[in-house]
């Protein structure tokens, strides 16, 4: 291995971590990449394979089975986009996607619950990038496409991202203090057109709880650098979360040290984001309106069964107790789920 000078790295041992940034795929999220050299650009690219192998080797990742050569190169890529889930990045003409694929150890259609949220998302007036539900090899694949790449005609270019857990200038140990209350004010100031940001991401909020999606860790928001500001990415892992009780917690804090998944936590944090009680308030009625008029026909896009649509409804989707904490009068309690 050159020495970290070459590669541009100061103040490091070489080790695991710098070998692993200098094996990972050229196609990472965002702009950035690693080179060997400060002056000759390599890209590592990995070889051209279906979607029905990336599952097949996706699914022995998962089981701790051996990849063979030309199934590990084809996964290569897929490795540098982080999170729990198996998936990958595939090339699909002049777009380019991340293939997310079912777990062996889902206990429900995580794939099409989050294929149902962004849908609903999108139907709801969010920022959300275009989404596909495959049937490949007997199983759903999402795709999701990128937003962090352009095409010209000379081929791509990047966009540059940095997450909000960067931002917060925080670590992992560090990410459970992370909040929106601290991302609206970094937006109020560093942000274009702050005040329409500021709404779309109390929008994103909001629908995260009425999805029931508790994952809105600080890794989970984004926003473009574009040399002098940053401007909010499109949402991203909008994933849908099966609760087991009526309690439910968000990853980020929503105000003061509250973070508990009802709308009146999120009616006490709306002037944060610009937006008096009442502005709030039909922001959610709006969301809800959307998700119970959309619900059946994108449920009929999903071919969700009746079981999974029972399972969805009420228990992850619009679960009555996010309306738990609101004030007798408040007009939200119109919208509550009756049994």
């Amino acid at each position: 291995m050159p020495p970290l000078s070459a590669v541009g790295i100061s103040g490091l041992q070489a080790g695991e971590d710098v070998n692993c940034l200098l094996e990972s795929g050229s196609d990472r999220i965002g702009a950035l990449d690693f080179q060997r050299s400060a002056n000759e650009y390599v890209p590592r690219v990995a070889q051209t394979a279906t979607l029905e192998d990336l599952l097949n080797a996706a699914e022995k990742v998962e089981k701790g089975v051996p990849l063979t050569p030309d199934l590990d190169q084809a996964l290569f890529h897929g490795t540098s986009i982080g999170g729990a889930r198996p998936k990958a990045m595939i090339q699909d003409g002049d777009r380019k996607m991340i293939a997310k694929f079912s777990s062996s150890t889902d206990t429900y259609n995580v794939v099409k619950a989050e294929y149902i949220a962004m849908c609903l998302a999108e139907k709801a007036g969010l920022n959300v990038p275009p989404v596909r539900l495959e049937h490949v090899a007997g199983k759903d694949v999402l795709l999701v496409e990128r937003f962090d790449r352009v095409k010209r005609k000379d081929g791509w270019t990047r966009k540059a991202m940095v997450s909000a857990l960067t931002l917060f200038g925080l670590d992992e140990m560090m990410a459970r203090y992370a909040g929106y209350e601290d991302l609206a004010e970094i937006i109020r100031h560093r942000f274009t057109s702050p005040k329409a940001t500021l709404h779309e991401l109390f929008g994103r909020l909001v629908f995260n709880i009425l999805c029931g999606n508790t994952d809105d860790h600080a890794r989970n928001h984004a926003g473009f650098w574009g040399g002098e500001h940053l401007t909010l990415t499109p949402a991203y892992d909008v994933c849908p979360q099966s609760r087991l009780g009526n309690e439910a917690r968000q990853a980020m804090l929503i105000v003061g040290d509250k973070r508990a998944s009802n709308l009146a936590t999120c009616l006490e944090a709306a002037p944060h984001f610009r937006l008096s009680e009442k502005a709030a308030g039909d922001t959610i009625a709006r969301q809800i309106d959307t998700i119970r008029e959309q619900w059946d026909d994108i449920c009929e896009q999903a071919a969700l069964s009746e079981v999974e649509r029972n399972l969805f409804s009420r228990r992850i989707f619009l679960n009555p107790s996010i309306f738990e904490g609101l004030p007798s009068t408040s007009p939200l309690l119109n919208a509550r789920p009756t049994k």
